[in-house]
């Protein structure tokens, strides 16, 4: 997918009030700019941001904070935040504009409770491997700043990414506490889920959605 640049994405990105301009700012201090003692949960390459947004407005008690490289897809979320009425008054939520191999330094130890990767980009040629959001190089980076309980969600139509997933859990050692091959016929996994706007897209055409959890061992 070609990604189109908005010029005016850096600028508004940098005025917006829930823009974190400066994360490694607040690394070990997230309860901090939330004002509260909730736990903090992020999403990884959050798109346009319909998943991190209505987590957000269903789990008040929970921070949430999105990740997302490219400032012209952030720029969906954040314009979509002020554009539709039942996300104007959320206080549980953040974006930053990065690459998540940075998370090291924006994140202490421990800081993390959950980590969220939704239809991340496959990177399907071999020698890109180390770029999938969930090979054994970025597994060691989350295991880097979850906390004691904390848990890695992936969902994916993809299922060669979603194969090569399994096997990187297991070979860097993570424990997985549940996975399925058809989201939306598992009852047990399906419910409360929420949905993003890939996820939406992809089910209508009949594509089966993949989804797993797992935790570090």
């Amino acid at each position: 997918m070609r990604l189109r640049n908005i010029p005016r994405a850096d600028s508004t990105l940098q005025e917006h009030r829930l823009v974190v301009k400066r994360p490694e700012e607040q690394r070990g201090c997230w309860r901090q700019v939330f004002r509260n003692s909730n736990p903090v949960y992020i999403e990884i390459g959050m798109g346009k941001g319909q998943f991190l947004l209505n987590m957000a407005k269903k789990f008040p008690e929970i921070n949430f904070i999105g990740i997302e490289r490219y400032s012209s897809v952030l720029l969906r979320a954040v314009e979509r935040m002020g554009a539709e009425e039942e996300y104007q008054s959320l206080n549980n939520i953040r974006f930053v504009c990065m690459d998540a191999r940075g998370l090291e330094d924006v994140f202490a130890a421990g800081e993390v409770g959950r980590i969220y990767l939704n239809f991340s980009d496959p990177w399907p040629k071999a020698r890109h491997m180390k770029r999938r959001l969930t090979s054994v190089e970025f597994l060691a980076r989350y295991e880097k700043v979850l906390g004691e309980d904390g848990r890695v969600e992936f969902k994916t139509d993809n299922t060669p990414l979603f194969d090569f997933s399994l096997e990187q859990a297991k070979e860097a050692g993570w424990r997985l506490l549940a996975h399925t091959y058809d989201l939306h016929h598992n009852k047990e996994m399906n419910e409360g889920n929420i949905m993003t706007e890939y996820e939406e897209r992809f089910s209508s055409r009949g594509n089966p959605i993949n989804k797993l959890i797992m935790t570090r061992k």
